[in-house]
């Protein structure tokens, strides 16, 4: 039966990537026609890239993060596909902050396609089972089937079988509760394909327009051109016109200054006649008649003579003025252009100004979500100060290294810091794929998450996952020390659920905390637990004994605490869908 199964599900699998490979043409032939105008994608791109630096509200943000992703991987350039992941896991982050479950499964593939594309497949494959469990949730048959498909190649590529034939059984047992036929997928593609087929056609109707567009664009670029030329022919003749004028304004110049010499040579003879007029004033009266008329004649002369004299000066006078005016003009215009270029130079400079203002910004509050939860920060800034508040049922997890200071003095402390930071890194991203989880601290080697702090009830089935990833996390790095002969991190982890208070501690380096006393229980629990194992209360077990496989160890002596009941957690619990009868 489980083979006949197998068989059915791979008939849908080769269904859907008929699917797959007709929107895989499309997209060739839609990525082709981009390609030809590569600028237009370039600057849709940066468009939404100002949008978004623009944008106020939450759901512009979410959907212009996930347009950017897919905006980038649709071109194809895998150098990129880091800045995708980074919008898409800011989507996912946003619409699972909003509960807008269809932009969960869109913002969770895209992260995954972009795992993929930097060949990351560990995290590829969380992600496609992120996008698988959202699928399931809004019921995108043909998400799920996408999904699955990716990841069954992930698990064949690590020649992990018996993980293929999980995911696939996993998402049988889906549409079998869920009364999903292969008919009904079938009809689904069906009208998937005439879909895809108009939009073909409305792209080849895209593609005639952007081939008459650029057709246009040719055309205005040839009579760009040929304007380009007539204005360098014009501007060669100005700079002919300056030359000509220019030697103009020379040639006045070596006419004033023989006019000057000129002037130089009448002032000269004019002193003469001066003097030759004193001269002749002393004879005036021993002159005849006739000698007196002869000199009221030279006398007229002298006069005729200054008169040119004082018309040369005028003239020299109107030619000064007129350089002047030029000279003016000329000033004033460098001016005016000077005071252009400082203002342009200005806008520019505070343009960046605000850019830079806005990354630091944007910086700032990324510092400040990466501290706190995002509505304790809210709170901090819109109010100043945040309140303490209590909650009923929080799941307290705490983990600790074991022989911490012994394995510290095998290890050269750069090598400690940095297995440690490793450790930890992979801790925060276990965690990071779980939202209702929330980081509280690290002590030394001590590392410390809580779910449950907010106002919506959860079960601590995550938080129970995600330590057994932990523990397997650990258990991959054991082995792979073991095999070079180095010193390797073992770790208890301890869990338990109950009422705590939480807030805001301090002023400078303040810092998101919880207390009460389950967080001392949790902590009893993770130091009455064993290596490589997740020990957990009686409480916490209540909540989980359906999802986990669970083994009971009695009542444990707690230190201050007495007898506590615990359990380790040995497995979660898959459930297998019944067989088919042929």
């Amino acid at each position: 039966m489980l083979l006949i199964k197998a068989i059915a599900f791979n008939e849908l699998l080769k269904t859907n990537n008929h699917d797959i490979l007709f929107k895989m043409k499309s997209t060739i032939t839609l990525f082709l026609l981009l390609f030809s105008v590569g600028l237009l994608a370039q600057n849709k791109i940066e468009d939404l890239q100002k949008q978004l630096s623009e944008a106020s509200s939450t759901d512009e943000k979410m959907v212009l993060n996930y347009q950017l992703a897919e905006a980038i991987l649709a071109t194809g350039d895998s150098r990129r596909a880091k800045d995708a992941k980074e919008y898409g896991r800011t989507a996912y982050q946003l619409a699972s902050e909003q509960n807008n479950l269809r932009m969960k499964v869109q913002t969770a593939y895209i992260t995954a396609q972009s795992y993929e594309k930097l060949r990351d497949n560990r995290n590829a494959e969380i992600w496609y089972r992120n996008t698988t469990q959202a699928a399931m949730k809004a019921r995108d048959s043909d998400l799920i089937i996408r999904s699955v498909e990716k990841r069954s190649r992930i698990a064949t590529r690590d020649n992990n079988y018996r993980r293929a034939y999980s995911i696939v059984d996993e998402a049988f047992e889906y549409f079998s509760e869920n009364g999903t036929s292969i008919s009904e997928l079938e009809a689904e593609k069906e009208k998937l394909a005439r879909q895809i087929n108009q939009e073909k056609r409305e792209l080849e109707k895209e593609k005639d327009r952007l081939d008459f567009t650029v057709k246009n664009l040719r055309t205005e670029r040839e009579q760009l051109s040929q304007e380009k030329n007539t204005l360098e022919r014009k501007q060669s003749e100005l700079l002919q016109r300056n030359q000509v004028a220019e030697e103009q304004i020379s040639a006045k110049e070596s006419e004033i200054s023989a006019k000057e010499e000129e002037l130089a040579s009448i002032s000269k003879e004019k002193e003469q006649a001066e003097r030759k007029a004193r001269e002749r004033e002393e004879e005036v009266n021993a002159l005849s008649e006739e000698a007196a008329k002869q000199q009221l004649i030279i006398k007229e002369k002298e006069n005729e003579l200054m008169e040119t004299e004082n018309l040369a000066l005028q003239q020299k006078n109107l030619l000064y003025l007129a350089i002047g005016a030029a000279g003016i003009i000329l000033l004033l215009a460098l001016l005016f252009y000077s005071r252009y270029r400082s203002k342009r130079k200005a806008n520019r400079a505070l343009e960046d100004k605000n850019k830079l203002i806005q990354q630091e910004r944007e910086r700032s509050e990324e510092l400040l979500l990466n501290i706190l939860p995002a509505p304790i920060a809210t709170e901090l800034k819109e109010k100043g100060k945040a309140k303490a508040q209590k909650f009923d049922e929080v799941t307290v997890l705490f983990s600790d290294f074991i022989n911490f200071t012994n394995i510290a003095e095998q290890m050269e402390p750069e090598e400690l810091v940095e297995e440690l930071d490793k450790c930890f890194k992979a801790f925060d991203f276990i965690i990071s794929q779980y939202p209702e989880i929330e980081k509280i601290k690290t002590i030394g080697d001590a590392y410390m998450c809580a779910s449950g702090l907010n106002a919506h009830r959860s079960l601590p089935n995550t938080i129970v996952k995600a330590a057994l990833e932990m523990q397997q996390f650990l258990d991959e790095q054991r082995s792979e020390r073991s095999r070079i002969g180095k010193p390797y991190f073992e770790a208890r982890i301890g869990i338990h659920t109950g009422s705590v208070v939480a807030g805001v501690v301090g002023v400078k380096k303040f810092a998101y905390d919880i207390w009460g006393d389950t967080v001392n229980t949790a902590s009893r629990v993770e130091s009455n637990g064993e290596a490589g194992r997740v020990n957990i209360s009686e409480t916490t077990y209540r909540l989980v004994k359906y999802k986990f496989e669970c083994e009971y160890r009695g009542k444990v002596e707690a230190k201050n605490k007495g007898l506590i009941d615990m359990y380790f957690v040995n497995k979660e619990i898959v459930r297998v869908a019944a067989p088919v009868m042929a």
